[in-house]
């Protein structure tokens, strides 16, 4: 039987960035296969709901679950498991600049408590061949492009075999021909493994050219596009 249940949930939560809340009572559940988008004009709380998603910002007023974590008084503890269960993608890379794509990888296994060298090498291998980077272990992230490093960095975030990856903005650096390799790559993820996706983007070519669910952040609310409850050209 297949399980229904959510990898993230929302119920009537509040999403704060710092002490003001920028939406309220966000309603959002994310499972298996969702391609899910956050989409809304600068300011309107999509990065905020990320940080909400991985425990950055507190949620106090609400419910919100993740990867079986509630994030209402989630324990500081409690914070470094729940990411290890989901990939998480950023707009510029963050890679390490002074080690290699090998040992960027290697930090993050060692990281989450991968103990065999073997076993860590394999997935390694693994995740450099699923990006399509399986020959560029041994450069420096100086020596690859921007879309390079952003294959790097999704590779990063399949390391421990996540049900979600969380990509804030992963085009958001990169041109529109290297752009659409990365979302190829994302949506290929998405279909072949049943990785959900949730991708905060400002570029409405790429949700109209890869459809997914669509989040609007718009007017302290985030509300899922329907035919009758938003105008898209107003919002993004």
């Amino acid at each position: 039987m297949e399980d229904k249940t959510p990898i993230i949930s929302f119920s009537k939560a509040d999403i704060v960035n710092g002490e003001a809340t920028v939406i309220y009572g966000l309603d959002l559940d994310v499972y298996a296969g969702d391609f899910v988008y956050i989409v809304g004009k600068v300011g309107t709380g999509k990065t905020s709901i990320i940080k909400t998603m991985i425990a950055e910002n507190p949620l106090t007023n609400g419910e919100g679950r993740v990867c079986g974590y509630e994030l209402n008084g989630i324990r500081d503890k409690d914070i470094p498991y729940l990411r290890r269960k989901m990939g998480v993608v950023f707009q510029d890379f963050q890679l390490l600049m002074d080690r290699t794509v090998e040992e960027n990888l290697l930090f993050v296994l060692r990281a989450t408590g991968w103990k065999s060298e073997d076993e860590m090498s394999r997935r390694i291998t693994y995740v450099l061949e699923a990006v399509g980077m399986e020959r560029k272990a041994h450069k420096m992230p100086h020596q690859l492009s921007g879309g390079e490093q952003q294959r790097i960095a999704i590779a990063r975030s399949l390391l421990n075999d996540p049900a979600v990856i969380i990509a804030d903005e992963p085009t958001g650096n990169l041109d529109n021909e290297t752009a659409d390799g990365i979302m190829k790559l994302l949506t290929g993820i998405n279909k072949e493994k049943g990785t959900a996706i949730v991708m905060v983007t400002h570029n409405r070519q790429i949700f109209e050219t890869y459809p997914g669910r669509i989040m609007v952040c718009k007017d302290e609310s985030c509300t899922e596009l329907c035919e009758d409850n938003f105008d898209l050209e107003q919002t993004v």
